[in-house]
């Protein structure tokens, strides 16, 4: 089961990183950000695949077609985890090495788009006062892992719960000769 889920969610987490790194160049060349954030979850769902494959691999040929539901989702999860590392990791380094004014373009994006869209002052003052509490919480590293965290690994989870119960089976199936 290790190296199955080694293997997979190395393959998801190195999708995760490389996909998050082009997005946020991306965006700082001036791509929408809320674009961003739909092409980023889309690439999670699609990293998070793996999830559905790699407990498919371990059922199919390590335990002789046979898996059941916790299994499964062990394999999920840890493949999930691993994956999230990954994202996390990558961000971290790109956070701190080569975008550390991000929040603050992403703080000004929001606001602006906020405007445009007619928001009241009064929206805007409590927007603004809400974003310069998730930048303060920026400051530390820590925070910024957790909140990196809290945005992949719910979307890992979910994928994996699916999984493991497409996936689950109890009896091997039988070869009809």
């Amino acid at each position: 089961m290790r190296k199955n889920v080694l293997i997979f969610g190395l393959a998801s987490g190195l999708i995760l990183a490389t996909w998050m790194l082009v997005m946020v160049g991306l965006c700082y060349d001036g791509m929408n950000f809320e674009n961003g954030m739909i092409y980023g979850y889309a690439a999670m769902i699609l990293a998070f695949s793996f999830t559905f494959v790699g407990i498919k691999n371990f059922r199919d040929k390590y335990n002789n077609g046979v898996v059941s539901f916790g299994k499964a989702f062990r394999i999920g999860l840890y493949i999930s985890l691993i994956a999230s590392t990954f994202y996390v990791g990558a961000w971290l380094i790109d956070y701190y090495c080569f975008v550390p004014d991000f929040m603050d373009k992403y703080v000004a994006y929001m606001l602006d788009s906020a405007k445009a869209a007619g928001a009241s002052a009064a929206d805007i003052a409590k927007q603004t006062e809400e974003f310069a509490g998730y930048k303060e919480m920026y400051k530390n590293p820590l925070f910024v892992i957790l909140l990196t965290y809290m945005e992949v690994l719910p979307i890992g989870l979910v994928i994996a719960v699916i999984s493991a119960l497409i996936l689950k089976r109890k009896t091997a199936k039988t070869a009809n000769v």
